[in-house]
């Protein structure tokens, strides 16, 4: 039976981190996967880091795109050229901890679900933890995560046998395409179960997408209004919702223990 994970990771300019990042994966108790990192055009050395690695393990491959495409992209080509039955998501910068994998199938096989996440902390640029860590509700749909925003990609796992591939085609856009992708998911009536236990590490890197407020903003709102086509008055009210959740996240999860 194949329980292979396929773990798909888009890499641009991510020298710094990348290396770090695949040892994460190399240190799983989960040994039954494949790493298929897929380079957006990186003008840095990450794609000498990983063809590195790659000689030394034949489960980390490295796909490289004609053209810089995004993350999405990279991610869906990366998806395509999957093997496992298990898709797996870790960005270059990120962190999992070494029995993530084997904890998240084993839940997933246990409680017959396509689509889990699992909780996870944040942590600095220079990996520092920040004492923030964001814990997983048992369940999510499709207008909980519109209004919490809750499910972050470095926890995300997929079941192929339950959930159709092409539901993993990510949008083109240049931002929130993961969020659209689960949303995608959750639309047609799959929910993601959550797991408690932090098994990632998340980095607020402080030239990432992510980190300008501004731009995050406009992503969100572009995913309401342009990509789910919600009414004006919903998206308002799930944008309030997502916003005061989001100062939430900021003040109080870091101060569970």
């Amino acid at each position: 039976m194949n329980n292979k994970v396929s773990i798909i990771t888009p890499l641009y300019n991510s020298e710094k981190y990348i290396s770090e990042t695949i040892k994460s994966v190399q240190n799983q108790t989960y040994v039954d996967w494949e790493m298929i990192i897929v380079d957006d055009c990186s003008a840095d050395k990450s794609c000498e880091i990983v063809e590195d690695f790659a000689k030394i393990d034949s489960r980390i491959r490295l796909l490289k795109q004609n053209r810089n495409s995004g993350a999405g992209a990279a991610r869906t080509r990366g998806m395509e050229e999957s093997s496992g039955r298990f898709i797996a998501y870790l960005d270059a910068d990120d962190i999992w901890l070494s029995n993530k994998l084997e904890i998240q199938v084993d839940f997933m096989k246990l409680n017959s679900c396509g689509f889990s996440c699992t909780s996870y902390e944040v942590i600095s640029d220079e990996g520092v933890k920040l004492n923030k860590k964001v814990y997983m509700l048992p369940k999510v749909d499709y207008v909980g995560f519109l209004t919490n925003n809750l499910l972050q990609t470095v926890g995300i796992m997929v079941d192929t046998n339950m959930i159709d591939k092409k539901y993993l085609v990510m949008p083109n856009i240049r931002r929130r395409q993961d969020a659209a992708t689960w949303l995608q998911i959750l639309k047609v009536g799959y929910d993601c179960y959550g797991i408690e236990q932090v098994l990632a590490q998340y980095r607020r890197a402080k030239n990432s997408l992510s980190g300008n407020k501004v731009k995050a903003v406009q992503g969100v709102w572009q995913l309401y209004r342009d990509i789910e086509k919600l009414s004006l008055p919903f998206s308002c009210y799930c944008f309030s919702r997502y916003a005061l959740l989001a100062v939430w996240k900021r003040v109080y999860v870091g101060r569970r223990n």
